[in-house]
């Protein structure tokens, strides 16, 4: 199965599972007069219209290039990316003001409406099933080397982890007596702070490879020492890497002998970058240029 069926296939199953939350969510929320439950509802929705944007973006990604992408299209799911990583941060900053409004709310005097166990069972039942979504998402997202699956299992995990504060406040609500029941807006702006620590993780890989950053320093030093491997290539410099969607892209200058033969030196720099790409990936872009090595002048 190749890369882009995989991630349908696994976006999908997290769809389902989603539109299977949203449903039991709003029923609980409403029946159980849970608000926090009828937030933790929207949460799902916010995941599900993500599968979408994954859905929509990783196939634009797995087009090849074409005469106005010389570089493919492998942004596009970086893109996606970035959305994922706004939705999530948007999701945790209406769920910190949400929790906020209640706290001033009860501190105010007033008394929250406690919520019904029907509420407490689905929130515990939401946090079985994301917890499962997010191991076998973000699983799948390390193998496929996905960044939009892995930004789509945190979201999994990120409504898992409000359904434990809507657990938290609907469970402290039912065992303590309804004053208790100020449980549940704290515990939504502790998680919604943690939220949005998870969304800045997601968005900063994203906002670096949209605006063309640099990979990371030990990769740079791994390209370097791959090529310096070659005993007859000398002074690698002018080193530029930069990551396109699954894939990276690599150039540099190097210095051979200049006596040698185009035919040698093609065939040595053919042989860095087939090095290159078994170390990074078969898809990864490759630019060498050389130069002679300069040779002493002496005076006469």
């Amino acid at each position: 199965m190749d890369r882009e069926r995989q991630i349908y296939r696994v976006t999908l199953l997290g769809s389902a599972s989603n539109v299977f939350l949203v449903i039991v969510k709003f029923i609980a929320g409403v029946l159980g007069h849970s608000a926090a439950m009828v937030a933790d509802a929207i949460h799902s929705l916010s995941d599900f219209l993500t599968d979408i944007i994954v859905l929509v973006f990783v196939g634009i990604s797995a087009k090849p290039q074409d005469t106005s992408h010389d570089y493919g299209h492998g942004k596009f799911e970086t893109l996606a990316t970035l959305f994922i990583g706004l939705a999530l941060m948007a999701a945790a900053i209406g769920i910190i003001v949400s929790g906020a409004v209640k706290f001033a709310s009860w501190l105010g005097g007033a008394n929250l409406t406690p919520p019904g166990r029907l509420a407490f069972w689905v929130a515990l039942l939401s946090i079985l099933i994301k917890e499962v979504m997010y191991q076998y998402t973000a699983r799948k997202g390390h193998k496929l080397e996905s960044p939009a699956l892995t930004a789509n299992a945190w979201h999994h995990r990120s409504d898992a982890l409000s359904s434990v504060a809507a657990a938290i406040g609907i469970g402290g609500a039912l065992l303590l007596g309804g004053r208790w029941a100020v449980l549940d807006p704290l515990a939504s702006i502790v998680v919604g702070a943690m939220l949005l620590a998870v969304a800045w993780k997601i968005l900063r890989p994203s906002l670096g490879e949209l605006t063309d950053a640099s990979l990371p320093d030990e990769t740079e030093r791994e390209i370097l020492s791959v090529i310096g491997s070659f005993p007859d290539v000398s002074e690698p410099h002018n080193l530029r890497t930069r990551r396109i969607g699954n894939r990276i892209a690599i150039e540099a200058h190097i210095r051979m002998d200049g006596a040698l033969s185009l035919q040698q030196a093609h065939d040595r720099t053919t042989e860095i970058e087939n090095k290159l790409k078994d170390r990074f990936g078969r898809d990864t872009l490759v630019t060498l240029h050389t130069e002679p090595i300069k040779q002493p002048t002496h005076e006469r």
